[in-house]
């Protein structure tokens, strides 16, 4: 026997019966729906959500961070929006950046009778490999950008071989 033999509408009809297709009649589906929201609402970024209509900067997510080399250094871009510079810690450690940092979001409107407060961490750590002049990093911040400078060292420029490409097919 099948389970699908023991529900009324699945044999030979694919439509609910009339009295079941709307959520008010039936609680079992109005359940169903219910939870479903509330799990999509709980997954949607983990982040509070605000009412006026935002989120946090990072949408419970990892800052994103654009990466470019050259035979010189490695340049590193973090998009770290409304968070202040003084939150933000840079560290290098045998061949491992990491970024950490704090955001903090206080809005108020006594108009409306409410406050919003959201205070959430980062971290993202980024393995470089020991070719790194450790000596020479900088970092500057600007506009909500935090820039990290890492320069590498002679022995790893030395090191660097160009392959040519052969076209022939």
């Amino acid at each position: 026997m099948n389970v699908r033999d023991l529900i009324p509408w699945s044999r030979g009809s694919s439509q609910l019966p009339s009295s079941y297709r709307d959520d008010d009649m039936d609680p079992f589906l109005s359940l169903h729906r219910n939870v479903n929201r509330l799990f999509d609402e709980v997954f949607r970024g983990f982040a509070p959500p605000s009412l006026l209509g935002g989120t946090s900067p990072f949408n419970g997510s990892w800052p994103h961070v654009e990466i470019e080399e050259n035979d010189n250094e490695i340049r590193l871009i973090a998009e770290v929006p409304g968070v202040d510079p003084d939150n933000i810690e840079v560290l290098l450690e045998d061949g491992v950046l990491t970024l950490r940092g704090e955001s903090k979001s206080e809005t108020e409107d006594k108009d409306r009778r409410f406050s919003e407060r959201y205070y959430g961490r980062f971290e993202r750590r980024l393995s470089l490999g020991r070719q790194i002049d450790e000596d020479k990093v900088a970092a500057s911040f600007k506009s909500g950008l935090l820039a990290v400078t890492l320069p590498k060292t002679e022995k790893a420029r030395a090191n660097v071989k160009r392959i040519t490409i052969d076209n022939t097919k």
